[in-house]
């Protein structure tokens, strides 16, 4: 597991790349998923969650179309925190996040699906077809072709030559 240490200027160092690294660094990270732990430098204390709660904040004040915490739910997130029995809602969330991104991956996947099989993608795929088809039929009568399914011109005329010159008794005399 990659190990990231925060050192008391704030600054996140790499110890696998040796190097300084950023939040959207740390964010790359997680979409590429890849493990890792943040760590207080002096400390050796896990404090990993703060950090990720950090990107969250980041990515939520970098692009409010891209908001996924509301006012209302951000005070609602709150007050469970305050409940006499708080809910067991780490766990509901995890598993609807799950859920929901599972879901959307299968939408993407049918959508690909789907658009694989426009009129346009058909048409293409068609005409590869015809052209191995009618690659297959002149590679039979012996018409060579080039890589791109064109017929050697120079070879061709050369065949359709003797194929149109009448033939020549054999002069087994020597004449």
């Amino acid at each position: 597991m990659r190990v990231i240490r925060k050192y008391a200027n704030r600054r996140l160092y790499d110890t696998q790349q040796s190097r300084y690294v950023t939040l959207e660094d740390l964010r790359k990270l997680i979409l590429d998923e890849a493990p890792f732990r943040v760590e207080e430098a002096k400390s050796g204390e896990d404090i990993t969650r703060t950090i990720l709660l950090s990107i969250i904040i980041e990515q939520e004040q970098a692009d409010s179309e891209a908001e996924v915490f509301s006012n209302d739910l951000l005070a609602k997130l709150i007050r469970v925190y305050d409940m006499s029995s708080p809910l067991p809602l780490a766990r509901y969330l995890e598993q609807g996040t799950q859920l929901m991104m599972e879901q959307q991956q299968r939408m993407q996947d049918q959508w690909q699906k789907a658009m694989r099989h426009t009129p346009m993608e058909f048409m293409r795929e068609l005409a590869e077809e015809n052209m191995r088809f009618w690659q297959k039929t002149f590679n039979q009568t012996g018409l060579p072709f080039d890589e791109e399914g064109k017929t050697d011109k120079s070879e061709k005329s050369e065949k359709s030559e003797k194929l149109d010159a009448p033939e020549k008794p054999d002069d087994k005399s020597g004449s």
